[in-house]
């Protein structure tokens, strides 16, 4: 269990840890494997999500996954690009977080992932928390703790 304090601190920048959904680069699963990679090209991000025409959220992709279409024994094209649509290569089963969300869980799940999509119960795309985000509020509390709770240091126990 996390420390109350800590997360009494983290509850306070909740709303700094999301990217909301509006601000963050996707694709339809419908959309072709030539329009994703343009995409995850332009913004220069690993991995972006990929959503339904309702804005539900379905899964991750990645140019590992869209390349690895295109590369053949002996050659490399982009015929592949037109023929696939995003759904035929995306990563399901990923893992998620509801709206809202509950700081611990996101603390261990982070550890695995550079970023979390946050949905709501309906599977709606809500945006997406950022291991960045996180260390910077994490940041926030290792500098500013002190100033809003009164510290003490823990006598280490004696040893017979």
């Amino acid at each position: 269990m996390i420390n109350q304090v800590i997360e009494n601190m983290m509850t306070e920048n909740r709303s700094h840890f999301l990217i909301p959904g509006d601000m963050i680069a996707s694709v339809s699963e419908d959309n072709s494997l030539r329009h994703a990679f343009l995409v995850l090209t332009k913004v220069r991000y690993a991995k972006i999500p990929v959503l339904d025409n309702q804005d539900h959220f379905k899964g991750l992709i990645s140019l590992p996954q869209i390349t690895d279409k295109m590369l053949g024994l002996d050659d490399i094209t982009a015929a592949p690009l037109d023929q696939y649509c995003v759904k035929d290569v995306m990563e399901t089963g990923v893992v998620t977080i509801d709206d809202p969300y509950d700081i611990e869980e996101v603390l261990h799940a982070l550890v695995d992932s550079a970023f979390l999509p946050v949905v709501q119960k309906d599977g709606t795309f809500t945006g997406i928390v950022t291991r960045r985000e996180v260390m910077k509020g994490i940041n926030y509390i290792g500098h500013n703790i002190d100033k809003e709770y009164t510290l003490s240091e823990k006598t280490p126990e004696l040893k017979n």
